[in-house]
């Protein structure tokens, strides 16, 4: 492929050896091809649909002409592939020795600790808060991006190799738990949304971005809300609080609820548009203007808007009193500093959803035998940056017992 240094190797949390599985699916070795892929990567059909591909931006293709390899797409071509061929069935020569891991939480970070741990020959037994396994998978993006029968061929993989899963299963006491299991990994994720204090806060149409978007999954599934509780954009003007992955997703679900229009505000300056980005050239990732489906499907886009109040009647939301800002350079270093730019204006609004991130959890001392993985160690990030922790976190335990 002429790749030279291969800087997706670099780019990529997992260390996806992009040339050598790509060189092996170009031959049409699908079987090679896929045991490349998963000595790495323990998910293929998760990253294959979802990752930003990291490794794309740092190719050197990427670098010259700005059409690099489609490693994202070809590996989810890889894995789908080994799945119908049959070259993926559970493992039966798992040796057990002994030891029994507890993983509190089934995320992306959780299932790739516990699937290698398992593969290690420990007993690994999964908690799970949820009704069902995948964290932010399941819960947080939409069908439309990850269909959720994707995560259950998986777990059924897993559960068929050994692993343990209890659903509805909330730990709450981590130390006692400690001295049932021979280790104990956390993989909770970041549960905490950060939040908008402005006045009107407290008003009915006020939501966090997941309570949208985990309800509308869970209904999917099947389940069932009363009126009261269901959060729904049908036939409302729907305002999005920010740029991210999130609340992308919130458009393109507000778009299928049948909304009457969505906005989508920003309080940091529009990135830069093009596929450079001066600040950070490659092989880094450029933080360049992101257009995704959901944003083609029709959403009106703001950047340096700051939220000022919410505004309502009876209770019930109305609109949003917003107002250009700029961000001038500190003189002290750090941090720019916001100053108003342009008059307070209301953007009309029945639903407000909040995508601005989660707060990084806070963890008091644990015993020897407890490991954080994934988000729940580092904040709120990729889910191929998850895996890697997980994966990570698993070689720990192992290096623990040693």
């Amino acid at each position: 492929m002429d790749c030279g240094v291969p800087f997706c190797h670099w780019a990529c949390p997992l260390g996806n050896k992009a040339p050598e599985w790509n060189d092996a699916l170009f031959k049409g070795d699908f079987e090679l091809a896929y045991q490349l892929l998963t000595s790495t990567n323990p998910f293929p059909e998760f990253t294959g649909r979802i990752c930003p591909a990291l490794c794309e931006k740092a190719c050197v293709l990427n670098r010259f002409n700005h059409e690099p390899t489609t490693n994202r797409e070809d590996e989810c071509a890889i894995i789908e592939m080994a799945f119908q061929e049959g070259f993926i069935q559970p493992r039966t020569d798992i040796q057990r020795n002994g030891k029994k891991v507890a993983v509190i939480g089934a995320g992306p970070a959780g299932l790739a600790a516990a699937n290698d741990l398992n593969h290690m020959g420990y007993s690994v037994t999964v908690f799970e808060k949820n009704e069902a396994a995948g964290g932010l998978l399941r819960y947080g993006i939409p069908n439309f991006k990850l269909n959720k029968a994707i995560i259950d061929r998986r777990i059924k993989l897993l559960e068929a190799e050994g692993i343990t899963f209890n659903y509805g299963a909330a730990i709450d006491n981590i130390s006692s738990l400690a001295s049932d299991f021979d280790a104990v990994i956390i993989s909770t994720g970041t549960p905490t949304a950060r939040d908008l204090k402005a006045p009107g806060r407290e008003l009915k149409g006020v939501h966090f971005a997941l309570d949208l978007l985990s309800q509308q999954n869970r209904v999917l599934a099947g389940m069932e809300f009363s009126k009261e509780e269901r959060v729904t954009a049908k036939g409302k003007d729907v305002l999005v609080i920010g740029g991210g992955d999130t609340g992308s997703d919130c458009i393109g679900t507000a778009h299928r609820q049948g909304c009457k229009s969505v906005t989508q505000i920003e309080i940091m300056p529009k990135p830069v548009e093009g596929p450079e980005d001066p600040q950070n050239p490659w092989p880094n990732w450029p933080r360049t203007l992101k257009t995704t489906s959901s944003h083609e499907e029709g959403c009106t886009r703001r950047w340096n808007i700051n939220t000022l109040e919410f505004l309502g009647e009876n209770g019930k939301l109305t609109g949003v009193k917003v107002q250009e800002i700029d961000w001038k350079p500190n003189p002290e270093g750090g941090r720019p500093i916001m100053v108003e730019k342009g008059k307070p204006e209301i953007i009309k609004a029945e639903l407000v959803l909040l995508a601005m991130g989660f707060l990084k959890p806070e963890h008091p001392q644990y015993p020897d035998n407890v490991f954080v993985c994934g988000d729940a160690a580092n904040g709120a990030s990729l889910v191929v940056r998850a895996m890697a922790s997980g994966r990570q976190t698993a070689q720990k335990v192992a290096a623990y017992f040693k």
